[in-house]
């Protein structure tokens, strides 16, 4: 059963009652699912961030349009914004657009060796059929494996229509997702996103976990530098202490001694009046 999925949990549900779908076959190369991964790392990250809990990020599961249909696909990555509890499309361990209510919002297939192909002809189609408002193909090999480095399709009349790709002198390519509301790039042979507004990459799962390592260096030396001055502020204390012990000591055996002369002069004028 597919592990990466929701954003936030609003819902608090009883899930034993859904019936999961069998595993959708995998055939995921390294450098596949290498970029899989770090685009869940880095959309969940930044939809979490924007505090939604009515999005529903995943792949690898089986997409159906009823439970009982016979034409199936697995995609790579599903983006959807539902109504219902995203939990339970993924403990159903399959997106079936007449229980959710809708198709999903975004499709985007990674390109392999095995599978290129067929990834930007019969996908496409099904996908098209399906109703998916987005449908993007990247491939990592630069356009060895599909028919482009990066594509993206939208659908108008039921039918796909090529969205804009923008290739820049780098060699980079880039387009613009309205379904999430970032562009994506193809970049070093890697799937970055974008955000348009900020004009900021998205950080990558490795560049997320290097400012949290960074962040809980900071802090560790941060509560150093304070461990290192209380210290210094008790060691001043201390000696302060001990100064003040020093002069009330000496005060008292001053005190005292006073005292001890003042008896002995006592003592000898009462003895020279005798």
């Amino acid at each position: 059963m597919t592990t990466p999925s929701t954003i936030k949990k609003r819902y608090i549900h009883e899930y034993s009652h859904i019936e999961p779908l069998p595993d959708a076959p995998r055939e995921h190369d390294m450098v596949q699912r290498r970029t899989l991964s770090s685009v869940d790392g880095m959309l969940l990250a930044y939809f979490a961030g924007k505090g939604r809990d009515d999005v529903l990020i995943t792949g690898e599961i089986y997409l159906l349009r009823s439970a009982g249909d016979s034409v199936e696909v697995f995609p790579d990555c599903i983006f959807a914004v539902v109504d219902n509890d995203p939990e339970e499309i993924i403990w159903r361990n399959g997106y079936v657009i007449d229980e959710v209510g809708k198709p999903p919002d975004f499709v985007l297939e990674v390109g392999s060796r095995s599978t290129g192909e067929l990834d930007y002809t019969v996908k496409r189609e099904r996908y098209a059929a399906f109703g998916v408002g987005e449908y993007w193909r990247f491939d990592p090999s630069g356009g060895e494996y599909h028919d482009a480095p990066l594509a993206g399709d939208v659908l108008a009349g039921g039918e796909y229509e090529r969205l804009e790709i923008v290739v820049e002198p780098d060699g980079r390519h880039w387009g613009y997702s309205a379904a999430l509301g970032l562009e994506l790039w193809w970049e070093e042979k890697k799937l970055r996103f974008r955000d348009p507004v900020s004009g900021e990459f998205l950080p990558t799962p490795e560049e997320l976990q290097a400012i949290a390592d960074s962040e809980r260096e900071i802090a560790a030396s941060e509560r150093m530098a304070r461990m290192a001055i209380e210290d210094r502020i008790d060691s001043e204390r201390m000696a302060r202490f001990a100064a003040q012990a020093r002069a009330d000591a000496e005060e008292a055996a001053r005190l005292a001694a006073e005292e001890r002369i003042a008896a002995m002069e006592a003592e000898l004028r009462r003895l020279r009046s005798e």
